[in-house]
């Protein structure tokens, strides 16, 4: 009997992998379940001794949308064990769920958007978090309008993100008509055009998206299986990945379409009369010890996080890439010489050669990008450098030399190609890493300069107020663990997604 049991609990787990659905709604459930309970904590002020209205709302709010995900989680799990596929009256809960986007509740909106669609394929899917992107950069920046005022592009600026949100919602069920499998309606290239320019307001699901339908519309085989498309679908198989994804594009796109929502001067320009005040709607993360809106200075602050890690490594790929490739192709003294020097540079403390090269030329954005960029290139020479070591000696590089291929073809065109599995899941981790040293070098006083809006700036004016007014630190704090934690989870997906293990 224990056995049978065994292996029909086995054959229900199956089943229930099978679907996208359960996994989705109960990751909604958990989520939205903590947000709700998190911000339950936060509705007693202990200064005045009463309850804030709005966290109490917006927590209860949560907790009920966590209850309908799991709610439509059991009926769902019940009727795939049963019929193996979800009825229409439960899929229709995902309208309440979809709904939940209204208050910035992600987790159920997005479970909402997958149990309405039977049939989901990469492009609905990646058209519903570019959606949830847009419309969840709308409800942040609609906390503007309880400032007293507003800067000049604020109206121009939310109308153009209310056309993109528009266009984007359009073609979802679009994307679900007219995509099928391997192949695109030729209807839908004005379509991927037209996304692929709303990815100027930094979605990059929106211009994913473009891509894909462009490139699904021009195939002529259906059959044919195109590599990085395959990628992308195995990398949305995780939804850590992907959350991780979605975060560093909302931070990007945010930190983007800030310039036309958001005033610049209430982020840098002291205003003594609104010192230290706790959050509130006009400020959600409350004021500095300056006046400054902290929860404005943590948007604008977004921005050279994210410049500072991209860029640096950027440099430190390419160089690497570089260093690496030749120092493992030709061998001998050659390699022998880049990898010493390398050394030296290894050899020297993680922040010490930044503060050096800061010390040198001076603080700015470009030389901490500069600076943090050589830093990490010897990391970067060493993938790349066992990568060529282990594939120049590969058939096919063998077949370029017979036919007469010059050093530089064989490098860049047979073995870097097949070289980029490990740089890729070396890149997103190296920038987490770029984004924890910025903030650190600021921190330590080393950085960008202090007035300037940037996460380690805004932590380490709050560290002195941590018992008086712990805010200042909490939220800028936060930040810098959820943008880190979201490249990792993004390197953990694509380190799945690319293992022919794992395919």
């Amino acid at each position: 009997m224990k056995k049978e049991s065994f292996f029909v609990k086995k054959a229900n787990q199956r089943k229930l992998k099978r679907h996208q659905e359960p996994s989705v709604l109960a990751f909604g459930a958990g989520a939205s379940g903590i947000v709700g309970a998190a911000l339950a904590l936060m509705i007693y002020d202990s200064k005045t001794g009463t309850i804030s209205t709005v966290p109490l709302l917006i927590s209860l709010l949560f907790l009920v949308e966590a209850a309908i995900a799991l709610l439509a989680l059991l009926l769902a799990n019940g009727q795939i064990i049963k019929h193996n596929e979800i009825s229409r009256p439960v899929r229709l809960i995902g309208v309440l769920l979809a709904v939940a986007i209204a208050n910035g509740n992600i987790f159920c909106s997005l479970a909402g958007l997958i149990l309405l669609k039977k049939k989901k394929n990469l492009e609905y899917q990646v058209g519903c978090y570019m959606l949830l992107v847009e419309v969840l950069i709308l409800l942040v920046s609609c906390l503007n309008f309880f400032k007293p005022w507003v800067c000049d592009t604020f109206f121009l600026g939310m109308g153009l993100l209310g056309a993109v949100a528009a266009i984007h919602l359009i073609s979802l069920p679009l994307v679900a008509a007219y995509v099928k499998g391997n192949r695109a309606d030729k209807k839908m290239i004005p379509l991927g055009i037209v996304l692929i320019l709303t990815a100027l307001t930094g979605n990059l699901f929106s211009l994913l998206l473009g891509v894909l339908l462009i490139r699904k519309a021009l195939t002529k085989d259906d059959h044919v299986s195109i590599s990085w498309v395959d990628v992308i679908k195995r990398l949305f198989r995780s939804q850590m990945a992907v959350l991780g994804a979605f975060i560093i594009v909302f931070l990007l796109a945010l930190s983007i379409c800030a310039n036309l929502t958001f005033d610049y001067g209430i982020a840098v320009d002291n205003d003594y009369s609104m010192i230290l005040q706790n959050p509130s709607l006009v400020y959600p993360f409350g004021t500095d010890d300056y006046g400054r809106c902290v929860f404005t200075r943590v948007v604008f602050g977004a921005r050279i996080s994210l410049t500072v890690g991209i860029f640096s490594t950027a440099i430190s790929i390419v160089v690497g890439i570089l260093l690496g490739a030749i120092a493992g192709f030709y061998s001998g003294a050659t390699d022998n010489v880049i990898m010493r020097i390398l050394d030296v540079f290894m050899a020297i403390p993680g922040l010490l050669l930044p503060i050096a090269i800061i010390a040198a030329f001076g603080t700015s954005t470009a030389n901490i990008t500069f600076a943090l960029g050589v830093g990490a290139i010897p990391s970067y020479a060493r993938t790349i450098r066992a990568s060529v070591l282990q594939l120049q000696d590969s058939e096919f590089v063998e077949a370029a030399r017979a036919c007469g291929a010059k050093d530089n073809i064989i490098i860049f065109k047979h073995i870097l190609p097949n070289s980029m599995a490990p740089l890729i899941i070396r890149a997103t981790l190296g920038i987490g890493a770029g984004v924890t040293a910025v903030s650190s070098l600021s921190y330590l006083g080393l950085g960008i300069a202090p007035h300037i809006p940037e996460w380690g700036n805004i932590l380490k004016a709050g560290s002195s107020y941590l018992e008086s007014n712990p805010y200042m630190a909490i939220f800028p704090g936060f930040a810098i663990v959820i943008l880190v934690l979201a490249f990792n989870f993004l390197g953990d997906g694509f380190r799945d997604a690319l293992d022919p293990k794992l395919k």
